[in-house]
Formats: C-alpha cells, sequence, structure tokens
C-alpha cells in the first residue's frame, strides 16, 4: 500500500522532518564537551605587555624613529687572542673623549661637504682596474683608510696593494672578515651614508665620556653591540674575548664598578618560574638526577626528597632548587662577581659552541666568556697563590672556592656603536638595541621595540615584576632546557602561576638581587604565612632552620647544610610513600607541608642567563 501527497503535504512532512533534525542536532550538542581555544605565544605576550601598560611600567610600542640594526649571522668573524707582544689599544681609554670629540668634527665635515660616493657592485679585489675601483678608492680616501695618492693620479682607478690593506682595516673596523675584497655586507658598510655615521658618532660621545671615567690602570670593558671582553693594562689590551651578551628581547645593562669576588665551580639556583615550566613536569623522568639537582626547603634548609612532594598544592617559591658543581652546570666553572643593581655577572658556560656564532645575542642579561680562565687569571694577577695551574686544578676537581679580590679591577659594561682607532678612524658596529638617538649612556635597555609610559627606551632602576610573571626564557640556550614542554604543561605552569599571584601580592625585580621593594614585599609574606599558620604544630624541620645569610655568604652557607640533611618531620618509610604507577600517593602517606618563605639566593633573579 503505497501513501500518496500533495505538494501542501509534502511541504509538511519535509518541515517535521528539519526541525526533529534541529532538535536532535541541539540534544548532543548540549552534552558535547566544551573545547576551549588556547592562547597563542604572540597572544600571550600581549597579554603580558598590556598588564605593564595597565600599570604604568610600560609604554607603547611605537617606533623610535631608528631601527634596530639586525643581528650578525653566520661563524664568528672574532675570536679570543692574547697579545703578549703586540700593542693594541682598548676601544675604551681615558683619552677617547679627545679622540671621539675629533671624530666627530671630521665626520661633521664630510656630510657638510656631501658625504662619499656610492660605490657600485662588483667583485673587487687586488689587481681589478675601471671605474668601480675609482670610486672605491675614492671613498677610502675620504674617510682616511687610503693616502691621497691612491685615489689620485696614476693609480686612482687600479686596485693596488694600498687599496687592500685600507679595504681589510675597513673591514675590521666594521666587524666584517678581512678578506680585502668587496662582498655583499663590505659593500653595505661602505655606503651607509655620512650623516649617518655622524649621528652614530654623535650617540657614542656622551658614552665615552662617562664610561672612561675613574678607569684606573687595570679595568675590564664588555662592549655589548662588539660582543667582546677587553682585558687592559696600562693603556694595552691583554687579551681579548668573545663573549655572548643579552638578546634583544632581554638587553644587557650598562655597569660601571669594580669587580669584587670570584666562585669557582659555582652553583646554580634555578628560578620559580624555571622550576614550574622545565623541571617539575620532567621530575618523573629523573631530571633532577641527570641535572645533578637538589632542593632544599628553603635556602639554608634541609635537603627534601622532591618526589614525596604534592607539587600541585606546594608552593615553588618557597622551595630552593639548586645545581651542583660540574661541567653541566649553568655557570660551568667560574663566575665573576660586581655589585649592580640589575643583578648580571660574568660567567662561564657549558655551550661552548655558541661562542662559533657571529650573532651572539642569546642571553638574557648576563656575559658569558670564552676562555674564562685567561680571564680569571688576568683578573686575579697572583692572588692567594692562584695560578693557571691553580686555576685549571679547579676547574677539574670541581672544588668549591670563593675568592675575594684584594686589589679589584674597574668593570665597564658598555653600549658603544662607535669608538676611535689608533690611526685616525673610528670603529663602527650594528645598534642592536636600537639605543643610537635616544639619548641613552648607561642603565637598562628596555627590549627592543617598547618604551616607558614616558616614552623612553631604557630605565635607570630596574623593573619590578611579580615573581610569577618571570619569563622562562631566561634559560634559553641552555642545554637541558633546549626544547620547551608541551603546550599542555606550558598551560598548566600558567594556571599554577596564576593561583600563586592570586595568593601573594608581593612583588621584586626581575633585575636586582637585593631591592629594597624584594625586601619589604619579603616581609610581607612571611607575617602572612606565620599568621595564617599560628595555630598548627612546628615541625621539627621548622624548628632548625636558620636566618637565611647575606647574598655573599649564601653558596658558602647551603653547602654546609646540604652536608647533612635535617630528619624529615614524618617518620613514614620512604617505601610507603613512593608513587604508584598512576603518579598517586598511598592514603596513609604525610605530604610534607609548604614551608615558609625564605629569601632566595643571589642567582635566583638572573637564572641562566
Amino acid at each position: 500500500m503505497y501513501l500518496t501527497f500533495g505538494s501542501a503535504g509534502r511541504l509538511f512532512f519535509s518541515r517535521v522532518i528539519g526541525v526533529s533534525l534541529a532538535v536532535m542536532l541541539g540534544m548532543s550538542l548540549v552534552n558535547a564537551p566544551v573545547v576551549k581555544a588556547e592562547p597563542s605565544d604572540e597572544m600571550r605576550e600581549l597579554i603580558k605587555k598590556q598588564k605593564l601598560k595597565s600599570k604604568g611600567l610600560l609604554g607603547s610600542n611605537a617606533s623610535s624613529g631608528h631601527d634596530a640594526a639586525p643581528i650578525p649571522s653566520g661563524k664568528a668573524i672574532t675570536e679570543t687572542q692574547i697579545f703578549s707582544t703586540e700593542v693594541v689599544e682598548p676601544m675604551l681609554a681615558a683619552s677617547g673623549t679627545a679622540e671621539m670629540q675629533a671624530a666627530e668634527r671630521k665626520y661633521a665635515a664630510i656630510a657638510s661637504s656631501g658625504g662619499w660616493p656610492v660605490v657600485p657592485k662588483g667583485a673587487l679585489k687586488k689587481g681589478s682596474e675601471g671605474k668601480g675601483v675609482v670610486v672605491l678608492n675614492q671613498r677610502l680616501f675620504i674617510e682616511g683608510y687610503v693616502r691621497r695618492e691612491a685615489a689620485e693620479g696614476e693609480f686612482a682607478g687600479i686596485f693596488t696593494s694600498a687599496t687592500q690593506d685600507g679595504l681589510m682595516r675597513f673591514q675590521r673596523n666594521n666587524g666584517l672578515r678581512a678578506t680585502g675584497q668587496i662582498d655583499g655586507p663590505t659593500l653595505q658598510a661602505l655606503n651607509v651614508p655620512a650623516a649617518q655615521r655622524l649621528s652614530t658618532i654623535r650617540a657614542n660621545v656622551p658614552r665615552i665620556a662617562e664610561y672612561s671615567k675613574d678607569l684606573g690602570q687595570r679595568y675590564v670593558v664588555v662592549n655589548v653591540p662588539a660582543q667582546q671582553i677587553e682585558t687592559v693594562n696600562g693603556n694595552r689590551v691583554f687579551s681579548r674575548h668573545n663573549a655572548i651578551v643579552g638578546r634583544p628581547s632581554r638587553p644587557t645593562p650598562v655597569v660601571m664598578t669594580a669587580l669584587s669576588d670570584i666562585n669557582f665551580n659555582p652553583y646554580w639556583n634555578a628560578p620559580p618560574s624555571i622550576v614550574e615550566r622545565d623541571i617539575l613536569p620532567k621530575l618523573s623522568s629523573g631530571i633532577l638526577e641527570k641535572m645533578n639537582m637538589k632542593v632544599f626547603d628553603g635556602v639554608g634548609g634541609p635537603e627534601v626528597n622532591a618526589r614525596r612532594i604534592d607539587w600541585r598544592r606546594a608552593v615553588v617559591d618557597n622551595y630552593h632548587f639548586r645545581q651542583e658543581p660540574g661541567g653541566d652546570n649553568a655557570m660551568a666553572t667560574a663566575k665573576i662577581n660586581f655589585s649592580s643593581p640589575f643583578g648580571i655577572y660574568l660567567h662561564d658556560t657549558p655551550e661552548q659552541h655558541l661562542f662559533d656564532s657571529s650573532g651572539r645575542f642569546y642571553s638574557s642579561g648576563c656575559v658569558r666568556v670564552q676562555k674564562v680562565a685567561v680571564l680569571l687569571n688576568w683578573i686575579l694577577n697572583g692572588q692567594d697563590g692562584i695560578d693557571p695551574s691553580q686555576i685549571e686544578y679547579l676547574a677539574q676537581s670541581l672544588e668549591r672556592k670563593d675568592v675575594k679580590l684584594v686589589a679589584p679591577p674597574q668593570l665597564r659594561v658598555t653600549y658603544l656603536t662607535a669608538w676611535p682607532t689608533s690611526d685616525g678612524t673610528v670603529a663602527f658596529r650594528g645598534d642592536v638595541y636600537g639605543l643610537d638617538g635616544t639619548g641613552f649612556v648607561f642603565g637598562q635597555p628596555l627590549p627592543v621595540g617598547e618604551k616607558t609610559a614616558s616614552g623612553e627606551r631604557f630605565v635607570l632602576k630596574p623593573v619590578p615584576r611579580q615573581l610569577a610573571q618571570i619569563d622562562e626564557a631566561e634559560a634559553d640556550g641552555f642545554s637541558w632546557f633546549g626544547k620547551r614542554i608541551s603546550r599542555k604543561a606550558d598551560d598548566a605552569a600558567d594556571v599554577r602561576a596564576s593561583r600563586t599571584l592570586e595568593k601573594k601580592t608581593r612583588t621584586t625585580s626581575i633585575f636586582s638581587r637585593n631591592g629594597d621593594d624584594a625586601k619589604d614585599a619579603r616581609k610581607k609574606i612571611v607575617k602572612k604565612e606565620l599568621a595564617s599558620t599560628s595555630k598548627k604544630k612546628t615541625t621539627v624541620a621548622d624548628t632548625k632552620k636558620p636566618a637565611a645569610k647575606s647574598t655573599t655568604n649564601v653558596a658558602s652557607a647551603t653547602a654546609k647544610k646540604a652536608v647533612k640533611p635535617a630528619t624529615p618531620a614524618t617518620k613514614k618509610s620512604n617505601d610507603l610513600c613512593k608513587p604508584d604507577k598512576d603518579g598517586k600517593l598511598p592514603k596513609d602517606c604525610k605530604v610534607e607541608a609548604a614551608a615558609k618563605p625564605k629569601a632566595k639566593p643571589a642567582e635566583t633573579a638572573s637564572a641562566t642567563n
């Protein structure tokens, strides 16, 4: 039997079917799980910057009118050297101010006269002839790299030995490979307008005038744009080292002070941000053992078993994660300290291969030194009988040793994009932080593209930031954290950080080790924790915790406390408290209570720079 429908019946039937399908689809969506879109890295960074702007700590990202120079790429051009017989003048000297002022007058005259000609493209080298060589010789003569006879007369159109020598000096002064031939980078440097070179010189005149004050006979110069370190004695360079400096997002600050002490085989203290994002998610895979890291109940407290702590409830800031001395330690064999409000230092590194790059802007602000043993020997200058053999012994034995300098040399961590040379010419380097033309002389540069609320590209005092917002990228370049953990683990760490931030109100500086703001905030948190735990029973571990030591003695103090760990408060056997396959603890296993906050060690704020 067949049913027949008219047009009206067919229309009614189709509507019924459509409504039924819509109802069924709606019911299925009600029971479907809600999928939340994960914010991108760019969105996270934007949110972070918006929070800083709302607090008046960060201005706009508008252009400052001067773009930062690109970071060099390829293999390293410079190398670490000792100048035992050769006389080499330093980048920074007491006579530098007068020499730069003379250079300013010279380049002003060149710019007012129309500058220099544009060198055409071409593979010019010794023996080449033609119009391109004529222009090249004129260009080199105007800036002072060849004599007049090389640019006029019968040799004007010939690429002679004088042309080659002058071109090689030009290449060295501009941080280029000294080939004596025209290549792409050399041609680009030759054709930078004279007016632009004049602006660079003018930006560096006040810098050299400030940096050269009270240098003394023996001093160390770190030039960030050049990525090099010089040791200077009696206006002569003893050694020149390749250096790794702060990346544009974490610039190295300018520091003018004296060196203070040296830590041989130092500890590295992991900051809470790195602990949350990079260590805790890998706890079950044995990362603590692989990194030779110990965990303490606060600085100076007893060593604890990290596997027995419920990290879902514990406050990471209350624990001290310390990497022991050794080849994989982030500080490697030595750390050189000095007074600085920005909490940076000079140190060795296990990642020696990074010195093979020409663009060594990898750190989070601190300065890593190639062939640090040479620098250490020069700084100590025979103090306490420490010679190269003793330095080598310490590096091999992993013995901890702290040396307070008796006659400390001066240190200048500088930002020089131009400085005078011995032959009357000027050396130039790229403005990687985009600071030329901003009035920057000293202080902390902001990340490239950022400004303060008042429009400045730098600050004179450390910028306060929330502890939980410290960027985990401070450990980038360190082999253990070269690969990021999963996005899911990142989100979990963000949740823990936000919860911790809601419970605590303290702030400190990302750069300062002993800032007043950090001390005041620390006192408030301690009072708050004491008030909330006053009714709880005091544990044995709590009664044995000593007060936090001073910054200079914290490493040695914690080392002594780590020798004999305190007896845990609970008497449950370790066998009963091991997690099962799902990572859960037995019901009758007591979890160690979160400890009261203690002062963080000096290295915590700077991390693996």
